[in-house]
């Protein structure tokens, strides 16, 4: 999903996970009407990586099975490992157990946004949103998330939210909203052969 912002692309996951209840139509899952499950069981169908990470006082282990409280510890190195963060924890002055506080103030945004990957990896979700999920940090560590993305999206039906579009280029399907409204739906190259909004935002980031 792209568009500027204040284009209602937030506000669409937000009705996913059922933040918000629509007044008409219905969102299937599977074919099963999201309204009539839980909201409990409904977002234990997703993972989300947040353009602003969220991390508590505790161990890095205790924030990475923060969905998954119960895992073991083999479960939970695993994970990193997924997410491209095992090595930069073992160089912690405890490892798993180094104690972060409310602020993670002693990690990067990068190393942040890997932990709560990891997170999503643990969990092993089948629907995944990514809402802006590199806009904070440099380009280096952008593609190495890339990289942990990547793995994470295989397999799993993904929202992408994005400015940057290089990182929705690949998707089956892309949404171009505006004011609220989806006003271009197709692949990357469906829309550019629309020369339409998309293809307008496109060749300005590209050209």
């Amino acid at each position: 999903m792209v568009g500027s912002t204040g284009a209602g692309k937030t506000t669409l996951v937000n009705l996913l996970m059922r933040f918000y209840e629509i007044n008409s139509g219905k969102i299937l899952i599977d074919g099963v009407n999201v309204a009539e499950m839980s909201r409990r069981g409904l977002r234990q169908n997703f993972g989300m990586v947040l353009q602003d990470t969220w991390l508590f006082g505790g161990t890095i282990a205790e924030n990475i099975a923060y969905g998954k409280p119960e895992a073991s510890r083999e479960e939970i190195i695993a994970a990193a490992k997924a997410a491209k963060v095992d090595y930069f924890i073992r160089t912690m002055p405890q490892g798993y157990d180094t104690m972060l506080d409310n602020e993670a103030s002693n990690l990067s945004a990068g190393q942040k946004q890997l932990l709560t990957i990891a997170r999503i990896f643990l969990c092993n979700p089948p629907i995944l949103i990514l809402d802006e999920a590199t806009s904070s940090v440099d380009t280096r560590t952008e593609v190495e998330i890339g990289k942990a993305m990547k793995k994470l999206m295989d397999g799993r039906t993904s929202f992408v939210i994005a400015h940057r579009l290089s990182t929705i280029r690949d998707a089956d399907t892309i949404l171009f909203m505006e004011h609220g409204n989806i006003v271009e739906q197709g692949n990357h190259q469906e829309l550019l052969q629309k020369k339409g909004a998309y293809a307008t935002l496109y060749y300005s980031q590209f050209e």
